[in-house]
């Protein structure tokens, strides 16, 4: 534990972590290390998946390629961390490692939110307008909307970033939390942090309401759309692909809201610490499977290249 003293500043960091019952150490890293391998499989197979199958070269798995890379990093800035720490019981963090996992995490989720409201202008662009999808999604358009959630990506990491570590640590180096995120972090400054509260709700709320404006405005004219469907079988179709979007929006958003746009008086750390799991383990492990899997073309591609790999395979056996 660092000194008290103001005079001093923390070189490190000592994350609580999820819990200190020691007979769940284990059970808990077996847990998480199994969420992370399939969400590390999951994501970068899809990926490879949507590389390689010349079919899933359109604008809708560009953006899920994206998406799923947006999962595994920031995934990765978090899980790693969290099982080392059940494994060893080494809870100590550097202080550059710390400010690293944040700006990576801020970077990847920011970019998976932006990229949700992107896919949903597809999805208004494909059942809206589907005689001019291709030019209103051309690639040019889809490379730029890809990369513009990239740069808000990172520019909101480095906003957050730059606006933590700008304080002073000086009475604790104990972070309430399994990871170095932007409130555990603010609570442990011994500087006035009401600013930086501030600028973390304007960015985060910009963020979301912007995001969230696009979501709904592309699904109010889908819905206007598919309610003037006059196929049964065309509407359903339309209805599944929106559920599935939908239902991910919903959680990804309504886990975020929840954990950065409540007053910190009202906040509970172990209510905080569920949530958190749920966003930076859980949702990146279920993206996969709620966006690709459940589709027919990704469901094709997966057995032809299982198929290509069992030719293989046996080839060289």
């Amino acid at each position: 534990m660092v000194p008290q003293e103001n005079s001093t500043e923390v070189s490190e960091f000592i994350l609580v972590g999820l819990t200190d019952i020691l007979e769940l150490q284990i059970p808990l890293f077996v847990l998480f290390s199994l969420i992370y391998l399939i969400t590390v499989v999951g994501n970068l197979g899809m990926i490879m998946l949507i590389l390689l199958d010349s079919r899933l070269h359109t604008p809708m798995y560009l953006f899920l390629s994206n998406l799923s890379l947006g999962d595994f990093g920031y995934s990765s800035a978090v899980t790693p961390k969290v099982m080392a720490g059940f494994l060893t019981g080494d809870k100590v963090i550097s202080y550059s490692a710390c400010a690293t996992q944040l700006f990576f995490f801020a970077a990847f989720i920011t970019v998976e939110g932006f990229l949700l409201a992107v896919m949903g202008y597809d999805r208004y662009a494909a059942v809206c307008k589907p005689l001019h999808y291709t030019t209103t999604m051309a690639t040019s358009v889809c490379a730029s909307l890809a990369a513009g959630a990239y740069l808000c990506g990172f520019l909101n990491a480095s906003i957050h970033t730059a606006n933590v570590f700008r304080l002073s640590f000086c009475r604790s180096n104990v972070v309430d939390h399994f990871f170095c995120d932007v409130s555990p972090l603010l609570a442990l400054s011994c500087s006035d942090h009401y600013i930086s509260e501030m600028i973390v709700f304007f960015v985060v709320g910009f963020n979301a309401l912007f995001t969230v404006l696009v979501i709904l405005t592309s699904y109010l004219f889908i819905f206007i759309t598919i309610l003037r469907m006059h196929s049964s079988e065309g509407r359903q179709k339309a209805f599944s692909t929106c559920a599935s979007h939908l239902t991910t929006i919903s959680i990804f958003y309504g886990t975020g809201i929840f954990m950065y746009l409540q007053p910190s008086s009202g906040r509970s750390v172990g209510i905080d610490k569920v949530a958190s799991v749920f966003y930076t383990m859980v949702i990146p492990m279920l993206n996969p499977l709620v966006y690709s899997l459940r589709n027919r073309e990704v469901k094709s591609g997966f057995k032809k290249a299982v198929g290509r790999a069992k030719c293989s395979i046996g080839f060289m056996l």
